[in-house]
């Protein structure tokens, strides 16, 4: 239950739902946007990025905390493995196993390639199984493409990459289809068409969902179709440094038996980095919405092998994070949420913010509040957050709406005695996506040949902020598309003698410019929370923090 004295403040909010419902919340323009951005979006705070001073992204911005695993030291001594001798001889290596992984990995078998899956937790863990708000497509009959387009470039702020865009929505249609086909039960109205909602900074209404435990829906079903392919696998398994050959082209992986600590040479024509996300280097020390294994792999080893990376100074974080209780800090609260009519209220009871205003807008009014305004309020534990006023949502659309459309979340509050159909959600914003990531073309190669990549793990679909529904849309697209184009690559490709030279040109520009000693070891595979006295600590993991 809430303490005393936030349930006394519960009063200002239930006082003012009348007005709320009477007063409609203008958007803010787009020069309102870019003042409150400017001044309150974390992506904006220059102390917190720094420069990189290696490898194909040398002079970029980025957070410190990428940064340092960026230009991190390799966990192999390359003069120890023999890369001519593998463990695995496949067509196509997927390396990682969430939406755009298993979507991959399908799509690679189904055009008959030998597919090898390997994840370092278990199949199907991955930031995919906690999307609760639904996937993105124009498929309505006043919808289109055209418009998802324009909603997509004007959400990202214009600078997305408008073929990887247009590759987005213009595949989204089929992407819903697929998935349907594979088991993947949508909401649906009564006469059997797709119930579908809006979302912040949508136009139409095109958000696919399965109540709130969408993309738990489409990995159980990815997960079930992997393993009816007898599609092989590994679990426990990550990849700590990619293979090249004396020509430049990938050639597989080294991987990491995470129980046995033994080494594994995967040999391969084609490899897909599918490693999701970053949250848990804890930008800035923000909570997370991320799984546990999202600690930027795919980038680290797509970097070191010459891969360029974009848009790697804009992440996302989610304007509706749980504050309270503190045993769920950072857990997503869907913007479905408010999709269904609740609304963002202050100390002072009053709704500051429209809130469908697209997700780095919502969050930069949230931390104003809390900052500036001091309209926020105190958890017992110190954090800061403002009220999301959840039972509106039965007021406006009926009883009964709440625990029918989000039974994940009733009963995920449930569990501390705080009842949502009756009481407001304490919220805050939480890293939550990385905007940017290894740059790809439309069938999702890198730069280096052979080298694909899909999911979270890419830059440049989603430009400087993703829209609601389009993380898992980006998955089965991209996903799908990788696959695919693996294995044509993997059917043409002439290979040649496997070396990990590369590994020894990184190793020797690190020393050239005096980071040799300097940097950690990466990639990081698994977050390390333990507090430290000496030696190197990553900027969230310090022992005062």
């Amino acid at each position: 239950m809430y303490p005393s004295y936030l349930e006394e403040n519960i009063h200002h909010v239930e006082d003012t739902r009348v007005r709320r419902l009477i007063e409609a919340m203008p958007r803010l323009d787009d020069i309102e946007k870019k003042a409150l951005l400017q001044q309150y979006h974390p992506d904006y705070i220059k102390t917190s990025m720094r420069k990189l001073r290696v490898g194909v992204n040398k002079g970029d911005v980025t957070p410190v905390e990428l940064a340092d695993l960026l230009e991190g030291n390799s966990r192999i001594d390359p003069d120890t493995i023999d890369p001519a001798t593998p463990d695995y001889n496949v067509d196509v290596l997927v390396i990682g196993c969430g939406g755009a992984g298993a979507s991959a990995a399908l799509l690679a078998h189904e055009a008959g390639a030998r597919v090898l899956v390997t994840t370092k937790l278990r199949l199907g863990d991955a930031n995919t199984v906690g999307a609760q708000a639904g996937t993105q497509a124009a498929d309505r009959p006043k919808d289109s493409p055209a418009l998802h387009y324009l909603d997509t470039m004007g959400g990202g702020h214009f600078e997305n990459d408008p073929d990887l865009v247009e590759v987005l929505v213009k595949d989204a249609p089929s992407a819903i289809k697929w998935l349907e086909k594979l088991g993947v039960n949508w909401d649906k109205t009564p006469d059997g068409n797709m119930r579908e909602l809006s979302g912040g900074g949508t136009s139409r209404r095109r958000l696919h969902s399965a109540r709130d435990y969408t993309g738990l829906e489409e990995m159980r079903v990815l997960r079930d179709e992997l393993r009816n392919k007898e599609i092989n696998y590994l679990e426990f398994t990550a990849a700590v440094e990619l293979i090249l050959d004396d020509k430049g082209q990938i050639a597989g992986a080294v991987l990491l038996n995470l129980e046995t600590e033994e080494l594994i040479i995967a040999r391969a024509r084609a490899v897909i980095l599918a490693t999701g996300g970053i949250g848990r280097l804890h930008i800035q020390g923000f909570p997370t919405t991320n799984h546990y294994g999202a600690t930027a792999d795919g980038l680290v080893l797509a970097y070191r092998a010459g891969a360029e990376l974009v848009f790697i100074d804009t992440m996302q974080y989610h304007p509706t994070g749980a504050v309270y209780p503190l045993q769920i800090l950072g857990q997503l609260v869907t913007e479905k949420v408010r999709t269904l009519g609740a609304q963002l209220v202050n100390s002072a009871g009053e709704q500051f913010i429209m809130p469908l205003e697209p997700r780095d807008v919502v969050a930069s009014a949230i931390i104003r509040e809390c900052r500036e305004q001091e309209r926020g309020l105190k958890t017992p534990n110190g954090e800061s957050g403002v009220w999301l006023d959840a039972p509106m949502i039965d007021i406006i659309r009926g009883r009964g709406t709440i625990a029918r459309e989000l039974p994940a979340m009733v009963r995920q509050f449930q569990r501390f005695n705080i009842d949502i159909t009756k009481e407001p959600i304490l919220v805050y914003p939480t890293l939550h996506y990385q905007n940017g990531g290894i740059k790809i073309d439309v069938n999702g190669a890198t730069g280096v040949p052979g080298l694909f990549a899909a999911g979270e793990c890419t830059g440049g679909v989603h430009g400087r902020n993703r829209l609601i529904g389009n993380s898992t849309l980006d998955l089965f697209v991209f996903g799908r598309r990788a696959g695919m184009a693996a294995a044509q690559y993997a059917r043409e490709v002439k290979r040649a003698t496997p070396t990990l030279e590369h590994v020894r040109r990184w190793q020797k520009e690190l020393k050239n410019a005096g980071l040799a000693m300097k940097r950690p070891i990466s990639p990081l595979l698994l977050p390390d929370y333990a507090r430290r006295t000496s030696g190197y600590t990553s900027r969230v993991f310090q022992a005062d923090d």
